[in-house]
């Protein structure tokens, strides 16, 4: 079973994911048709789609870039009522929350860097995480099996041998786990890696053959992950994180702390790059965060986990550590 060998992990949101309603087990009878990612019209990002609004992050000509970003979104389908176990990619909710909500607030601190590709698919209920055994690990199989088969599409009509960035949160990191697995480690295209974000998920330092934790900032090749809390918070499971990597998303190197004006830059809902807004403290697995310094600051004060923010709260720091990496690689090839 592969919650046996570790892959799948419960992820802890700001809501709990228990229905309050009778959830009936999964039944394959159920399951919308794959995506055929040859069609364009299943991306929700490619180069050549990019939406106005993700335009407005650009700062150079998309022709100019030599690598590529593959990113996979979150979980976005948490509602207790909605029975469904994975949302059809045609869903046009779930398409609104994909391109305006993370592709803006997560994606886009990457397209300086790379190319952006988004597949759109079948992502699996939250709930899945709390009910494997009732048809979740079927649900975040299937889920997986569409980022799989997007991602071989994408290999063959898209990469042409460029360097690859990947990008993923939450749901997106717990298949990219797999896709890591199954692509780069200890093979061939490990070479072709840059770095992968996993973020907002447990990892372990040793989950990989060859793909290993990257403790400096021009490091390449490797794995970097973190989950964020506020300082002096911890998971309902207080050793949850403890042992997985946990990147220091300011200064990307072994860090325990930091200050104020080391943080680049927090983006966000409306599009604004607040710096100097945080601190950070790594503990027990955690990147523990002071209570942002942003006009919203006083709804913050109220969270215990910035699970939601993992990549916007450090997104001008994760843009210019994909754009050094990316220069490192392309250096040394």
């Amino acid at each position: 079973m592969i919650k046996n060998i570790g892959y799948f992990t419960v992820l802890v949101f700001l809501f709990s994911c228990k229905a309050a309603i009778k959830v009936q087990e999964f039944q394959n009878k159920e399951v919308s048709e794959a995506p055929n990612y040859l069609n364009e019209e299943n991306w929700a990002v490619l180069p050549s789609t990019y939406s106005l609004d993700l335009k407005e992050f650009e700062t150079k000509a998309i022709d100019s870039l030599k690598a590529d970003v593959f990113y996979v979104y979150p979980t976005l389908n948490t509602a207790k009522e909605d029975l469904r176990w994975n949302v059809p990619i045609a869903d046009l909710e779930q398409q609104d929350k994909v391109l305006n909500k993370v592709v803006l607030l997560q994606a886009s601190a990457f397209i300086t860097s790379g190319k952006l590709y988004v597949p759109f698919y079948r992502q699996a209920h939250l709930r899945s995480y709390s009910m494997l055994e009732k048809g979740g690990e079927k649900a975040l199989l299937l889920a997986y099996s569409d980022v799989k088969n997007a991602f071989e599409v994408y290999l063959k009509k898209y990469n042409n041998g460029r360097p690859i960035i990947i990008a993923s949160h939450s749901q997106g990191a717990t298949h990219t786990k797999f896709l890591l697995r199954d692509f780069f480690d200890d093979k061939p295209l490990q070479e072709k890696l840059i770095a992968a974000y996993v973020v907002g998920t447990v990892m372990k330092p040793n989950l990989f053959k060859t793909i290993k934790p990257m403790i400096k900032p021009n490091e390449i090749g490797g794995i970097l992950g973190w989950n964020t809390f506020k300082k002096g918070n911890y998971p309902k499971k207080k050793d949850k994180f403890k042992g997985s990597v946990t990147s220091n998303p300011v200064t990307w190197d072994t860090t325990k702390t930091t200050e104020l004006y080391q943080h680049k830059g927090f983006l966000y809902s409306n599009k604004k790059i607040y710096k100097r807004a945080l601190k950070v403290e790594i503990t027990d697995g955690l990147v523990w965060s002071t209570n942002p310094i942003f006009p919203m600051r006083l709804f913050m004060s109220f969270m215990k986990n910035y699970h939601v923010g993992d990549i916007n709260l450090f997104w001008q720091d994760i843009r210019e550590n994909a754009e050094l990496r990316t220069r490192t690689w392309l250096e040394k090839n």
